[in-house]
Parts: structure tokens; C-alpha cells; sequence
């Protein structure tokens, strides 16, 4: 499998590393989801509108998991119409794929990444000087299309100069002013759970990323650029403004995960490092 090093064995050289990021990962979500307790699986349900959670390994409780686990959580994710979604850290839960595979799901690898302590700033790609690259307020006007950036990015993913451009983000910046996701990452913003960094020119995000910070860790998240405006080095601008911020609110572990394995040579531009393999699970007419 690639990017994993040693199979998911206790003496994993990054084991603990790794057992913070599932801290971490069971951690974040709490503050918008219920928790459904379902034995060797944890479910969140996320309370109120936003982007749906998944299920995870629960912590604390060792031991293989087989189809029949997953079999359940699908079965009360389907009762609820929420995604039948799992997302795990290969290395420490090395039973869950087969599980997942097994249940009938689709597993995606994804690259783990991390910036260790201590990690200079790596030096960036000169940008246009009409291009500034900062963190984005609450009450910051660039705030809409920065969060319609992504979805527009994921739209048509890759590295390649892509369709969608200025005129696509006004309207999906409108759409996100009309769904309410404005608003909810506002309040985000402002309670210090998120934030968010954009590239910003003429007034509108070309490219833009969030952080999570807790407890001295904070996943970077979101990465996208506007596809019309790819290959201008936005992207890895944006990844350095975000660490900067994390770092200054005190996180001294920061960590993503890539796309593929593309992507991960990008970041590792900005000193990442590959320790392990985060997957995701879902229904194979949810993955073509």
C-alpha cells in the first residue's frame, strides 16, 4: 500500500505521532456532533446544517473489526440520510479496510502528512503584485468567495489549468451567502475553531485553505485553487499562510492529508513529511 511504512504494528517508529492525530481526529468534530457509540465504531452526526461527519474507529478499543461493524454503522447511517462514510489512519486501525472492503465499500488512500516542530519556512514562489495572500476575518468581504473556491476546485481536480473562473465563483460565492455557509464559518472564525486563509486579487479568492486548531495540533483542510488560475504557485502560498497561523496559536504539530501522491510532492515543498496512509470508505456509487 503506498505510504505505509510498517503495516500498523505497535512499534511503528511514528506511533506516537500517529496516536495524537487520532486524538485529534476523534477530538474535532465533538463540538458540532452528536456521538453514537456503535462498539469498535464511533458515528458523529453533525448537529444543525453543514458538511456531513463520517464514522471512525472508537478509541480506546483495541482488537480487529470486521464487516459485520461496518455492516451496522452503514445500516444507521442510511436510517439518519446521512453519508455512509468512514475515515480512518491505516497504521493504527489495519483491520478496517478489509472490513470496509468486505461491507461492500470503496477505500481511498490519501497521503498523511506532517510538518514536525522546529520546520523553517520554506521559502515560496515570488507572486504577481496585485496578489496578496492573508488570513480571512469573520467580517472580511473576500470571506464568501473564499469559501466558494473549493468547491468550485474539487469540481475539476488535478493540477491542470482548468474551465471555472471569476464569473463561476461570483455565482457559487452567492450560493454559499445563500446557504448559510457564510454564516456558519463566521461563527466559526470567531470562536477560534477555523481558520481561513485565501490569494486573493481584484477583490475575489483565486485560492484558499483552512486550519482547525486544538490543543496544540491543527489539520490544514480545504485546499483549492480557482481551476482557471492553477500553476501560479497559490496553492503552496496559501499552505505557508495557514501554518504561519497555526504556529502562532500555538500549534507545534501541523498535518494534512494530500490528494495523492502528486499532491504530497507539492507540499513537501513546504518541508511535510509522508508518515502514513488516511483512508476513506464509502459506497462505490459515491466514489465514481
Amino acid at each position: 500500500m503506498p505510504g505505509v511504512t510498517s503495516a500498523a504494528s505497535h512499534d511503528h517508529p511514528e506511533r506516537a505521532l500517529l496516536d495524537r492525530i487520532e486524538e485529534y481526529y476523534d477530538a474535532i468534530p465533538r463540538h458540532a456532533a452528536r456521538v453514537e457509540d456503535h462498539g469498535p465504531l464511533t458515528l458523529f452526526v453533525r448537529e444543525g446544517q453543514g458538511w456531513p461527519f463520517y464514522a471512525r474507529p472508537a478509541r480506546g478499543r483495541p482488537g480487529p473489526l470486521e464487516a459485520a461493524d461496518v455492516q451496522k454503522v452503514r445500516v444507521r447511517q442510511r436510517e439518519l440520510g446521512i453519508p455512509e462514510s468512514f475515515e480512518w489512519v491505516a497504521e493504527t486501525t489495519p483491520t478496517l479496510r478489509s472490513a470496509a472492503e468486505e461491507a461492500g465499500l470503496v477505500v481511498h488512500e490519501h497521503p498523511l502528512m506532517v510538518l514536525d516542530p522546529g520546520t523553517p519556512a520554506a521559502a515560496l514562489p515570488t507572486l504577481p503584485g496585485n496578489i496578496s495572500v492573508r488570513i480571512v476575518g469573520a467580517d472580511d468581504p473576500i470571506l464568501p468567495s473564499a469559501l466558494a473556491v473549493p468547491h468550485l476546485a474539487f469540481a475539476e481536480p488535478g493540477t491542470h489549468v482548468g474551465q471555472a473562473g471569476t464569473a463561476q465563483l461570483a455565482e457559487a460565492a452567492d450560493g454559499c451567502v445563500a446557504d448559510g455557509t457564510v454564516a456558519r464559518l463566521a461563527l466559526r472564525i470567531r470562536a477560534g475553531l477555523t481558520a481561513v486563509a485565501a490569494a486573493v486579487e481584484n477583490g475575489a479568492a483565486l485560492a484558499t485553505g483552512q486550519h482547525q486548531p486544538l490543543a496544540g495540533i491543527s489539520e490544514i483542510v480545504g485546499v483549492g485553487t480557482l481551476p482557471a488560475a492553477r500553476r501560479r504557485g497559490l496553492g503552496l502560498a496559501v499552505t505557508a499562510e495557514l501554518v504561519a497561523d497555526a504556529r502562532s496559536r500555538g500549534a507545534a504539530t501541523v498535518f494534512l492529508s494530500a490528494g495523492d501522491h502528486d499532491v504530497a510532492r507539492i507540499y513537501a515543498r513546504l518541508g511535510f513529511r509522508e508518515i502514513g496512509t488516511a483512508l476513506i470508505a464509502e459506497p462505490a456509487e459515491t466514489a465514481e
